[in-house]
Order: structure tokens, then C-alpha cells, then sequence
């Protein structure tokens, strides 16, 4: 994740209107835009998808489209502006995407505690969330620079649009992508050839962004899941029929578990050694925009942590010793999907909620009530801290203030947690069936366009408390196993310097680094992508990564123009455009399908 500053002097505010920047007056506009127009619209459209498909679309891209248009009048610097806007947005929609943790509880039959209760509960929970992914931040975006798909989409849209040098030289690009993302994501939900091959326009552009080492190796993880379908089969893991990632999915955080292992060990190591060396020389300063209070963090971090066990214990009424595990467990989660996160766009969190009850049960948990409000913990926590990553990404491109962006994610949960409780009542009100738990319907009684999934998954492991199945924690410490040990090769290959005078010395050396990266010794955080999706889904994520380092690779023409940050390839534009055109398409068939059942 390498950024390039890309510098201009701004003009004055194109509207006399507009608050000056930096001003109270300034802030309480982003803060309105976000946390009371385009916060709930997506959180709308995400509690929405949640319900009838049971996964949603992050509301980064919209709301920084959407935010580019009420900071255009400030020019350049309005690019920080939409930054702060979307990441409110982002942690409404966020936060309003959990009131399916409401359908699970009306689903198993478990007591409903009074909305304040719930209010007050998930708040804790966001607001610890949010402070652990700015813990991680110094580790995943300025260390190992990930690259953030959907960040690294959003910091383009926000510098295009906020720049009119940027925007003449990216526009055909940027919405040549967008429009393609919009008919793409239309045509897989209208047209049914496109729904059989599954495609998906935004995993096409994520693929883009990251480039073919990491996708294909993501098709790799998920042909050898494929392929191992009868081993499974003949060892009690997966039921005829069972699709594989109901048992990779395991494997794959796993894998990212080990892999994070020696990775997280490495940079302590480093920080360790840097430590004990003495220089003369003062350390430089750190940039203003990057400065955080590191003391008040983990104040931040542990007050919310012990706030989760207070209210989760004499609150609710659950007991202590699981919500404390539950806090715990975040730290690893937020790391694991964080990095998953940064590598292919993707955020587990319902495997982080499966694999979370699935550990309890190790240590004797068998109360479903018990499980779904200390797993909540776990994936309420893990969703907002991965969208501060993703935000952070987009600021360390941009240069965004740290600290300010936190006030307005915090900002963000303390709305979304009103409207998760909000939303959760709106639907089910409004939509009986939403009621009726669909892991106990016969397969004719099935709702057509209410799937739940998300929410069919957490009751499904919620009710396998009564059923101890050893072989699933058997499946996390495989992954472990396979994620350390591929890490460890990798690095000791990758390391000798025979082998790098040899992987830069031409096409052949060229093409067996290749097939390291992707084929033979893929990455566990690339490879473990395969094991959370289905097979389609992992191929036009290698498709897009393919296609990128195809044109990456042509001959490029010289032109007269202002150099392009180095993120802001064309790849990366159509990529960004892509992920943006089709979650805009989400939104508005989304909106469209709830106004239509309303109608009905």
C-alpha cells in the first residue's frame, strides 16, 4: 500500500455558504450528513440484505460518493470532509446490519430484553470495537500496508471527485467502472444466466485491485477445498450434499490465524530490537495527521472492554467468565479479519461468530442464550473494528487526521446502535415471516425472498451447543497448522538471497516466483479466501486479479499530464468502480425490493 502525495493548492470554497473548514460549523454538517442522511440510508439498505440475503454491502463507497457531493465546494481538501462523512455512515450502516442478532433471538425462542437494554449492550460493544481497530492500525495499515480493496476504491472516488485535476485525468476510468458495476450487479440479480455463473462485479473489481498472486491463490485454496469434498465426506466433516466451506471456512481462519502468528510475532520482535538500540540521533517525528494518544486508547479500549462485562453481566444477566472470553476473543478476530479484510475485501464475521461459539462449547458452554449474547460480542466488535481498518486505509492515503476520524466513527455507533434495535422491530413488524426460524421449516416452507442466511447460521451452531462436535475445533487447529508452517516457508524462501537475485534475474525467475505466490506456496491470508466462498465466487475474484496484472504488464504511453498517485492505476480506478458501481446497484435494488413489498 504504497501512497504518493499528490499535492495542490486549494482555492477558495466555491459557495459563499459553506462553512469555513475547520470550524464547529463545518463539523456539525459532515456529522449531519452522516449520522442522519446517508448513515441511515445505508443502514437501511444493509439491515435490508441482511434480512433477505443475510450478507451486505459495507457503506463505505456509497457514502464516500455520496459525501464527495457535499464537500465538492471546499475543492481538494473537501476529500478529507467525505472521509469523515463516510466513516460515520459507515458505522451506522454497520452497526444497523446486527439487528439480526434480534431475528436469531425470536427465531430460537429466547427472552427479548427491553430495547434500552439492547441499546446500551450493543453500544458497548461498538465502541469497543472501534477502539481495538485503532489499536491495530499501526500494525495492519502502516506496517504490513495492506492493501484494503474497498479503502483503497474509496480514497480514489474521494480524491477524483474532490479534484478537478484528478477528475479529468480518472474519470473515464472511475465511471467507466461504476457503470460497469451497476449493470453487472442488476443483470446477476435480473438475469438469469448471469445468477447461475454467480457473477459478481465487486469481487471482479476487488480481484483488480489486488492483482492475480493473490487472487488465483485464492482459487487455489478454494479448488482444494473442491477437491477434497469426498475426504470429508468419507470423515464424518461434511453431509452428502454439503457445500465444502461449511467446513473450510474453519480451516481458512485457521490458516490466517497461524500465518498471523509468525507475522505479529515478527513486528513485536522488530519493535523489541528497535528498542534496545541506543542512537544518538532523536526519533522523527511522527506526521500530525497520524498522531493518536496511545495512553487514552487503551483507557478507551479497556473502559469499553469492562463496560461489555458490566452491562453483559448485571444488565442482561450472563455470566461473567463467557463475556469476558468473548472480550478476549476480539483481539484475535479483529487481527484474523482484519487482515482477511486487507488482503481480499472480505470480512468473515459470521465465521468469527461460529468459530466463537464452537470454543465456548470446548469449555463447556451449552446455554444457546448464553452463546448468541457472548458471540455477539465477538461479531459486533470484529465488524466495526475491520471498518476502522478499511477507513484508516483510506486516511493513511489521504492524510486524514486519525483522531478526528475516530470521533466521527464513534460518532456513527452511537446512532447504529439506536437503529440496529430500530430496524430489527421495523422488519419483523412489518414482515411476519421474518419470525418463523427457518432451520426448523421443511424445505417447501422455505421463504423465497426472506434468506436470512447470516441469521440460519448463527442459530445452526446456537443449536449445536446440545451436540458437541469435536471435529470443528479438530478443522481451526488443521488450518493453524497449515497457516504457520506455509508462513514459515515462505519466509525462509523469500528471505535467502540466492533466490531473489534469481526471482529478478528474468522470465523464468519471474514466472517461479509467480507460481510460488499463487500456485505452489500461495499466502494463507490469499489461499484462506477460497475456503469462505463458493468456487464462483473465488474464480471471478481470479479472473479480475488476472486481467489487472495482464495490463499491468502491457507497455505504457508517455503523457504530458500530472503524475497520478501510484495507487491510482487503471486498474485500480475500474477495480474502485467496479466495487462502487455494484454496491450503488445493491442499494437501489435494495430500497427497490423493500418499497415494492410494501406496496404489496
Amino acid at each position: 500500500m504504497n501512497a504518493t502525495p499528490y499535492v495542490q493548492a486549494d482555492a477558495a470554497p466555491r459557495f459563499g455558504w459553506l462553512p469555513a473548514l475547520g470550524t464547529w460549523k463545518y463539523y456539525a454538517l459532515l456529522g449531519a450528513a452522516g449520522i442522519f442522511v446517508l448513515g441511515p440510508l445505508g443502514g437501511l439498505a444493509a439491515s435490508y440484505m441482511n434480512f433477505s440475503l443475510g450478507f451486505f454491502v459495507g457503506g463505505q463507497v456509497l457514502a464516500g460518493i455520496l459525501g464527495s457531493a457535499v464537500t465538492f465546494g471546499y475543492g481538494a481538501q473537501g476529500r478529507h470532509g467525505a472521509n469523515y462523512i463516510q466513516t460515520t455512515a459507515a458505522s451506522v450502516a454497520g452497526m444497523s446490519a446486527m439487528a439480526v442478532v434480534i431475528q436469531a433471538m425470536v427465531w430460537m425462542g429466547l427472552p427479548q430484553p427491553p430495547i434500552w437494554q439492547l441499546v446500551l449492550y450493543m453500544l458497548t460493544i461498538g465502541m469497543f470495537g472501534v477502539g481495538v481497530g485503532m489499536l491495530y492500525t499501526p500494525i495492519l495499515v502502516d506496517r504490513l500496508q495492506l492493501t484494503f480493496p474497498s479503502g483503497l476504491a474509496v480514497a480514489n472516488i474521494l480524491r477524483a471527485l474532490t479534484d478537478p485535476v484528478l477528475l479529468r485525468q480518472s474519470v473515464a476510468r472511475l465511471f467507466g467502472g461504476m457503470a460497469l458495476g451497476i449493470a453487472g450487479g442488476i443483470g446477476a440479480a435480473k438475469v438469469a444466466v448471469l445468477g447461475t455463473i454467480e457473477l459478481s462485479a465487486s469481487t471482479f473489481g476487488a480481484g483488480m485491485i489486488v492483482g492475480a498472486r493473490i487472487g488465483i491463490a485464492a482459487l487455489v485454496g478454494g479448488l482444494a477445498g473442491w477437491l477434497m469434498i469426498p475426504y470429508f465426506l468419507s470423515i464424518g466433516w461434511l453431509e452428502p450434499g454439503d457445500p465444502f466451506r461449511k467446513i473450510t471456512f474453519l480451516i481458512a481462519l485457521g490458516m490466517i490465524m497461524g500465518a498471523a502468528l509468525i507475522d505479529v510475532t515478527l513486528i513485536l520482535y522488530r519493535a523489541w530490537q528497535r528498542a534496545r538500540q541506543k542512537s544518538a540521533e532523536p526519533a522523527a517525528p511522527q506526521e500530525d495527521w497520524k498522531r493518536t494518544n496511545i495512553r487514552r486508547l487503551v483507557a478507551w479500549v479497556v473502559f469499553w472492554g469492562v463496560a461489555i462485562v458490566i452491562v453483559g453481566s448485571q444488565v442482561l444477566h450472563q455470566p461473567v467468565g463467557y463475556l469476558a472470553m468473548a472480550v478476549l476473543l476480539v483481539f484475535v478476530f479483529a487481527m484474523v479479519n482484519g487482515i482477511s479484510v486487507g488482503m481480499v475485501d472480505s470480512n468473515p464475521i459470521s465465521s468469527a461468530f461460529v468459530v466463537t461459539v464452537i470454543l465456548m462449547a470446548t469449555f463447556g458452554l451449552k446455554d444457546p442464550n448464553v452463546g448468541l449474547m457472548a458471540a455477539t460480542v465477538v461479531l459486533v466488535s470484529t465488524s466495526e473494528a475491520c471498518d476502522m481498518q478499511q477507513d484508516r486505509s483510506t486516511g493513511w492515503r489521504l492524510g486524514t487526521n486519525r483522531t478526528i476520524q475516530f470521533r466521527f466513527q464513534v460518532a456513527g455507533i452511537v446512532m447504529g446502535a439506536i437503529l440496529a434495535v430500530v430496524f430489527a422491530r421495523l422488519f419483523m413488524d412489518a414482515y411476519p415471516i421474518l419470525l418463523k426460524d427457518q432451520t426448523v421449516l421443511p424445505a417447501d416452507q422455505q421463504p423465497a425472498h426472506w434468506a436470512s442466511a447470516m441469521t440460519y447460521k448463527f442459530v445452526g451452531v446456537l443449536r449445536s451447543l446440545t451436540q458437541d462436535k469435536a471435529y470443528q475445533r479438530t478443522a481451526i487447529w488443521v488450518g493453524v497448522a497449515i497457516g504457520f508452517v506455509t508462513e514459515v516457508l515462505r519466509k525462509v524462501i523469500k528471505s535467502r538471497p540466492g533466490y531473489k537475485r534469481f526471482a529478478g534475474s528474468g522470465k523464468v525467475g519471474f514466472t517461479t516466483d509467480f507460481l510460488l505466490d499463487a500456485v505452489v506456496l500461495p499466502s494463507p491470508y490469499a489461499s484462506s479466501f477460497g475456503g469462505f466462498l463458493n468456487l464462483p465466487t473465488s474464480s471471478w475474484f481470479a479472473a479480475g486479479g488476472a486481467l489487472s496484472s495482464f495490463v499491468n504488464s502491457l507497455p505504457r504511453r508517455k503523457t504530458q499530464a500530472p503524475a497520478l498517485p501510484s495507487d491510482m492505476s487503471t486498474t485500480s480506478l475500474v477495480g474502485g468502480g467496479l466495487i462502487a458501481g455494484d454496491a450503488l446497484a445493491a442499494l437501489g435494488l435494495g430500497i427497490a425490493g423493500l418499497l415494492a413489498t410494501l406496496s404489496g
